[in-house]
């Protein structure tokens, strides 16, 4: 049966790659003032000092605070230093104002695209930062053929630092035996549905078949005593996993974007479930919030009127 939404979905990632018209969009005198007024939702400002203005009010309302620089599939050693040293002045930065706070990225953007050595010696100068000032670092999944890297990667570091966790993109079928062998690491998992456009026979579809893998996913770590991040906006997948009682256990957090369901993420907050936002900011703002909108078709109604309504005000703009 055709599904809009899930065409629609589709048709967003298929472009959240083309570089020819993220230039198009970021280059455009009339067009990009116009949508950095639909990204503010999503995006904290393109610089530190906004991201970290932005995770200090989330925190101070009781959130815990996860916060990107936002970047990937960086393809030159010098840009990858200049990204490993913004992420390590964000931990310091964090630290110094003594928030426990997770900081997340992608390993493309500190060098896993020049070669792993690369990408490893970036990733254990940040953890052992990290570890100084008590801060967790969160890897992010990337499109299927970079998995076995990422893991490869993950499962070094975390031989001696246990602040790194992991993130799982629970639609690819492979993921089932990943998350049977990630249970054997100590640090946190963090479960999403998976964003990125794959292959066909690569992935399950959104389906009721893919909810139900997503909260047996939950369920085994639930059951392994094991650290997890329920990062998922689905509102049904929520109410069954509040009503089996798995969102109250000591281990697991409730983890949503910046800007998507903040009515729903401050619902379960008040009930005395564990939650966090995911805050990102950075000039490079097209792809994430193609795929935030693509993840959540919604999205498109709320981004279109903040342009249409020229909003700045993120107070007004976010109600949690």
């Amino acid at each position: 049966m055709y599904n809009e939404e899930s065409h629609f979905s589709k048709a967003l990632k298929s472009i959240a790659r083309d570089q020819e018209l993220k230039a198009y969009f970021q280059n455009s005198e009339e067009l990009f003032p116009i949508l950095i007024k639909g990204a503010n939702r999503f995006v904290a400002g393109e610089t530190r000092t906004e991201g970290i203005e932005r995770v200090i009010n989330l925190y101070n309302k009781g959130y815990q605070v996860s916060l990107e620089f936002i970047g990937e599939n960086t393809k030159s050693e010098e840009e990858c230093i200049l990204a490993k040293n913004e992420f390590k002045e964000l931990i310091k930065d964090l630290g110094n104002k003594q928030m426990k706070a997770t900081v997340s990225f992608d390993l493309s953007h500190i060098g896993m695209m020049i070669s792993d050595a690369v990408a490893f010696t970036n990733l254990e100068e940040l953890a052992k930062e990290a570890q100084k000032h008590h801060i967790q670092l969160m890897i992010s999944m990337e499109e299927s053929q970079k998995t076995d890297k990422i893991l490869s990667l993950y499962k070094r570091i975390s031989n001696s630092y246990s602040n790194v966790g992991i993130t799982l993109q629970v639609h690819l079928n492979r993921s089932s035996i990943d998350l049977n062998d990630l249970l054997k690491n100590t640090g946190k998992i963090r479960l999403v549905k998976g964003a990125y456009q794959e292959s066909e026979g690569k992935y399950i579809p959104r389906s009721e078949e893919l909810n139900k893998r997503y909260i047996e996913f939950v369920s085994m770590c639930i059951d392994s005593n094991h650290l997890v991040s329920v990062a998922t906006h689905d509102e049904h997948i929520l109410m069954e996993l509040k009503a089996k009682g798995f969102l109250y256990c000591p281990n697991v957090e409730v983890e949503m974007l910046d800007g998507v369901r903040p009515d729903l993420l401050r619902s379960l907050k008040e009930d005395n479930i564990q939650t966090k936002v995911y805050v990102t900011y950075g000039s490079e703002w097209y792809l994430y919030l193609v795929h935030r909108i693509a993840e959540y078709p919604p999205n498109i109604y709320t981004f279109i009127s903040d342009m249409i309504e020229q909003c700045t005000d993120r107070e007004k703009i976010n109600t949690y």
